[in-house]
Order: structure tokens, then sequence, then C-alpha cells
């Protein structure tokens, strides 16, 4: 539930010690890099809007408008820099301590994309202060809550939406929250129930509540289930991002890497999914894998450079599955663990301090599995390993 309404591999001798590449020459072309990708439509309106913000630059509802649909592609497409051309329409209102509500919307959203979730969570405390039926802001709220390891928090912010939002949207607020407190059966049911009695022409809602589903089917290991799912929801509306490496996981998980290069053809912009793509060549020992870990390599060397860390939990499988280097990846997993603490983050940082041979590192997300009583078969199965693997 990363963005809803939304949402490990070869080592390659070398890599982590070469110095880096110089081109020679200045013609030397080392990666094309695709504009942020925008639907037609879009284009056509952004470029409409961009000149009347600049004839108008203080006019807040042109501004909203503006980074609105950035906002809008960039959760689709998983651009970062979609959102920072939103912050940049919203520049005269940014650091004001109390900016108008859409401001103060998009400004929580933008800096929970960056993972600065204390900031966002403050922006929408005070939006709910100020306008407490504002449904979207409790569901951002708690995809946040949900983001931080806090699914009881989240529960809690899910509850306003059975009066503000429709059952679809409540529902699966409330069983994203409650599938990680050990009611996982009882939530997915609920959510069935509420998709089966759901407008069928609302597609993005739907494809929300099918990731869902496919995602406490998976952890509850129901593989049979979950592929319905993703299937369902592939079919259903756009394909954001975060359905793609979600499905792309699974078939990981289940030894397909072929159906992922299939599923990742021609859609290795973003980092994630380049992740997933990589893992797959390595699976089928593909040629490219080679030119693909490297594309990875530079990425995450830039991301360093910029103090960008909402991607630490892939670089934390790179270094794991494609360098094997257990030590690094789990340096990078426990840091991400500090901000980011969904199942996904707790797999990585169980997986590397097995691989480490340091079970004490994976204590925190123990207790976190203790404290929130997760059902997941796959954290579970790691655990276990890491308790006989312990002192």
């Amino acid at each position: 539930m990363r963005i809803p309404v939304s949402l490990g591999l070869l080592a390659v001798a070398g890599l982590a010690t070469a110095a880096p590449y110089t081109p020679t020459e200045d013609s030397l072309v080392l990666e094309r890099v695709a504009k942020p990708a925008t639907p037609a439509g879009d284009a056509v309106r952004l470029k409409q809007l961009r000149a009347a913000l600049a004839d108008s630059p203080e006019d807040v509802s042109l501004a909203v408008e503006l980074a609105s649909h950035y906002v809008d592609i960039a959760r689709s497409h998983s651009d970062p820099r979609l959102y920072g051309y939103a912050e940049a329409a919203l520049a005269p209102w940014w650091s004001a301590s109390r900016p108008p509500i859409d401001v103060l919307y998009l400004r929580a959203i933008i800096r929970q994309n960056r993972h600065d979730f204390d900031a966002a969570l403050g922006d929408l405390d005070q939006l709910l202060s100020r306008q407490p039926r504002d449904a979207k802001a409790w569901f951002a709220r708690a995809v946040i809550q949900l983001a931080r390891g806090e699914p009881e928090a989240a529960l809690q912010s899910c509850a306003p939406l059975r009066r503000l939002a429709d059952n679809l949207s409540a529902t699966a607020c409330a069983s994203s929250a409650g599938s990680l407190l050990g009611h996982a059966d009882a939530s997915y049911r609920a959510l069935e129930s509420a998709l089966a009695r759901s407008n069928p022409s609302d597609a993005e809602h739907r494809v929300w509540a099918l990731t869902t589903l496919a995602e406490i089917a998976v952890r509850l290991g129901r593989n049979g289930d979950a592929e319905s799912h993703f299937r369902e929801a592939m079919q259903a509306g756009d394909r954001s991002v975060y359905l793609i490496s979600a499905y792309a996981d699974f078939l990981l998980d289940q030894e397909r890497p072929q159906e992922v290069l299939d599923l990742l053809e021609s859609q290795d912009a973003v980092d994630p999914v380049l992740l997933r793509l990589a893992l797959a060549e390595k699976a089928l020992a593909k040629e490219t894998g080679s030119r693909n870990r490297r594309r990875l390599a530079e990425r995450f060397r830039a991301s360093r450079a910029r103090s960008d860390e909402t991607h630490l939990a892939e670089e934390a499988r790179f270094e794991l599955h494609l360098r094997r280097r257990p030590e690094r990846a789990l340096d990078l997993a426990r840091t991400n663990w500090n901000t980011q603490r969904e199942p996904r983050d707790a797999r990585i940082l169980l997986e590397a301090a097995l691989a480490a041979g340091k079970p004490e590192a994976a204590q925190a997300v123990l207790d976190w599995m203790q404290r929130t009583r997760i059902e997941d078969v796959q954290l579970s199965g790691l655990a276990q390993r890491l308790r006989v693997a312990g002192p």
C-alpha cells in the first residue's frame, strides 16, 4: 500500500573496487536518460498550466493544479523528477508555516515520497486540525504509518474513512493494516467481499484492492490466489511501478524469471524495475545482466552522492543477491529499517543477517514481528532459521 489510489544478484569481480570510468571523448554516450514519462493528453495540459503559471506565478490554484498533475503521474511511473517539478510549482508557499490546505496536502505527499515521514505527518496533522473530514489526508496518514511499520496507528487513521469514503477504499485501508496485526485471513475476506460489491468501472480503486489482496495472499502462502489477483490487477487499469514490481517479486519467488523479463520489457527506467530485471537476468544467466548491474551500481552511487535514501532496500538486495556482499547489504538494510518498516524491508534485513552470519543484527525485526503478530510465511521461515543460527 505504498502508492495506492493508489504502492540481490550476480557478483561482478572488480565492480566494487574498480575506479570510476572517465570517458576520453566528449561524444561518448554512457546512457540515454529518458524524459519523464507523460501521457500525451497530460503533456498538453501540463504545457498549458506551466505557461499560465509563468504569467501568474502567485496564482495558488494554478500552482496546485500543476503540482497535482505532476504528483499523479509520478505515482504511476515512480519518477522522482516529477515530484521535484511539483515542489517547484509550489515554491512560493513551500516554506510557509501555514500554507493553503491544498498546498499542505501536496507538500505532505512530496515529503512522503522522499521518506521524510515526520515532516509529512506534521503537515497532515495540521491539515486535519483545520479540515478534519478530509478523507484523502486520513488515507495518506495511514499509508505513511504503514510504511513506518505502525499498523496499529494506521488502523486508527483508516477508521474515519468508514464515514468519509466509499466502502471499498475504507475496507482496503483497514484490511491493509489489519492484515499486519494477526488478522490476515479476516482482512482478506473482508476486502474480497467489498471488492465483489464495488463498482466494476472504478478501475483505480479496484487495482489498489486487488494488489492488496494479492500481497495478503502471498504472506499467507496462498500463491494461487495471489497470482489470480495480480493478473486481474494487471488487466484492471493502469499498471503502476508498484504493482509491476510486486508482481515481479512474486514471479521471482516462484522461480519464473523468464516471465519477469517479459513483464518488464522496455520498463527499466526506474531503479526498482531495473533491479527486478537484473535479478531475472541473473537467474537466466543472461549476458545483458552485467550491463544492468553496472547501471544499478551507478544509480545507487548517484543516490548516495545526493543523500537520497529512498531506495536503500533495493540497494541492499543488489548488494546481497548480485554482488554477494552480505555485510554491506546488512548495513544498508539496517539503515533502511530505521525509517521504512514494511514486510519487504523486514525480509531483506532478515536475509542479510542470515547471509552475514549475524542473527543478532535482525533482532529489531524479530521484535516487530512479535509485537504486530504479522502472519507471513516467508518472514516466519527466515525468523526460524535465525533462531536456529543464533547463540
